[in-house]
Order: structure tokens, then sequence, then C-alpha cells
């Protein structure tokens, strides 16, 4: 099932938010991306830094397991949403 854009959009912006209300997970965040605070919040608006920041959620099951309950949604959530957002190529791990 395909993700309508707008929701993954929602999504991520959600899980941007999840991200930044936590120190540690931020941290890491910002250090991955290399973004500084304020190009975070310019980002929010792009489209491909939102793809971003639900990669960064999804290297691990444990952010996403509480980014999902956080956000109270199921945890195929997040990736539903990066695949509905497109752009650069996404591994298959199976």
């Amino acid at each position: 099932m395909m993700m309508r854009q707008d929701i993954a959009q929602t999504v991520a912006l959600q899980a941007l938010g999840w991200i930044a209300a936590d120190d540690e997970v931020f941290g890491a965040f910002l250090g991955a991306s290399g973004a500084s605070v304020a190009e975070v919040r310019a980002g929010a608006s792009d489209p491909a830094f939102l793809v971003s920041v639900l990669d960064f959620l999804l290297l691990r099951d444990e952010w996403v397991l509480g980014f999902a309950e956080s956000a109270a949604i199921s945890p195929d959530q997040p990736m539903l949403a990066r695949m509905a957002l497109g752009g650069g190529d996404m591994a298959n791990w199976t």
C-alpha cells in the first residue's frame, strides 16, 4: 500500500519533532547529517531533507519503535513514508 505524499511529509515532520525532543538522538542526528540547528529548522519544509530525517530514524529499531509509540502510529509507517517520499536508492535487506 502506497502512502500519500502529504501524509508521508507529516510523518517525517513528526519524526523530526521526536528526534529534536531527545537530546541524545538529536545530537546524533546533527552529527550524522552535519546540519546545524538553523539548517534543521530551514530543512523542515524541504522534502529531500525530510527523506534524510526518515533515513536517520530508520537506522535503529528502538528509534522507530519509540517514535511510533509516541506518535501512536504503526511501526511500519516511517518506512512507508520514506518509500512515498522517494529520492535515492532504498536498500533491500531481504
